[in-house]
């Protein structure tokens, strides 16, 4: 049996954003995406519900998570550039993050290289940015720190991984 979904009313949502909000400080994603999916009913490309929804699918990142093609497509409804490739480079880096995290083996080269992806977007990000927003300066940062600090994460070495292949 399924139960139904009861709709919010459109006069709820700047507290149902706060909630959603505070429900991720909480580290408690699922309620926070659930509140958004409810805002998104209500009024679909609600940019604050986006942004949240977005976060909490990266919330729940794992080293196997299939949680990144659901915050990408979330991540195209952000109607700013700016946005768009902020939190592009949010989801490469918390990939990375869940990637070391499960510490499979070769994690420190695929954090690498989304690390470095991460980057690339918060370059894009800085560019499009607003006076005194430097949120990309700060994310980029910290990928750069933690490339400079933990040694084990490196680009693949090409040569040996053709060598591996090619025999």
């Amino acid at each position: 049996m399924k139960h139904p979904i009861k709709p919010l009313s459109v006069d709820a949502i700047p507290r149902a954003i706060e909630k959603a909000e505070r429900y991720r400080l909480l580290n408690q994603p699922w309620a926070a995406e659930s509140i958004c999916e409810d805002i998104l009913q209500v009024q679909p490309g609600h940019q604050g519900a986006l942004r949240v929804l977005l976060l909490a699918h990266t919330d729940q990142f794992t080293g196997e998570s299939g949680r990144g093609p659901k915050a990408r497509t979330v991540c195209a409804q952000l109607t700013s550039p700016y946005e768009q490739a902020y939190y592009s480079g949010i989801i490469q880096e918390r990939r990375a993050k869940a990637k070391l995290d499960a510490r499979h083996p070769g994690a420190g080269h695929v954090a690498y290289e989304l690390l470095r992806e991460a980057m690339t977007w918060y370059e894009q990000a800085e560019s499009l940015k607003a006076a005194g927003n430097d949120d990309a300066i700060l994310r980029w940062n910290t990928c750069a720190r933690m490339l400079n600090e933990m040694p084990h994460l490196a680009p693949r070495d090409r040569e040996a991984f053709e060598h591996v292949i090619g025999e």
